[in-house]
């Protein structure tokens, strides 16, 4: 079961049930089922003005986010499926913040659901920058199934290296 690297901090079960459904060749059709349709947030303009909609109903008081966008190194370079930067610049006499997030653009192609779930972890992070306690309240509040949409999410990451 070693090969189930994006689950393998998950329980020994969950990590049994999700070899077996690879092995059987359900994957595929258990997350067809489950999320049947692909969003259509594919520009870096429409991702910055997606994830700008949730941080503006959710994260008001966090500094306005100076770029959001999709990257196709992300994946390799970082072991990462989205990263957020945070840098405070001194302006004059003001402290001016440049907050950023980017995604993985194997995104572009995944259900509304973990696009979502990646840009509500990353917003996220501009209030915790651990992943503690604190952080999964955050993200449970943004995004109620947050859990499952992230063990999902692994699922379909498995499935798509197949």
């Amino acid at each position: 079961m070693s090969r189930l690297k994006y689950i393998a901090h998950y329980s020994e079960q969950i990590q049994t049930q999700a070899a077996q459904m690879i092995s059987d060749g359900r994957m595929g059709e258990y997350l067809d089922k489950k999320y049947p349709t692909q969003h259509q947030v594919q520009s870096d303009k429409a991702l910055y003005h997606y994830v700008n909609e949730i941080k503006n109903q959710y994260m008001r008081k966090i500094g306005p986010l100076s770029s959001v966008s999709y990257s196709s190194k992300l994946k390799v370079l970082k072991h990462a499926l989205g990263i957020h930067t945070t840098q405070s610049r001194v302006q004059g006499s003001k402290l001016k913040s440049h907050n950023s997030i980017t995604v993985a653009s194997l995104f572009k192609d995944a259900p509304p659901e973990f696009l979502r779930m990646i840009v509500v972890h990353e917003l996220a992070h501009f209030k915790e920058h651990d992943h503690n306690k604190a952080f999964y309240q955050l993200c449970c509040h943004m995004e109620p199934d947050y859990h499952q949409l992230e063990l999902d999410m692994r699922l379909w990451l498995h499935w798509q290296e197949q």
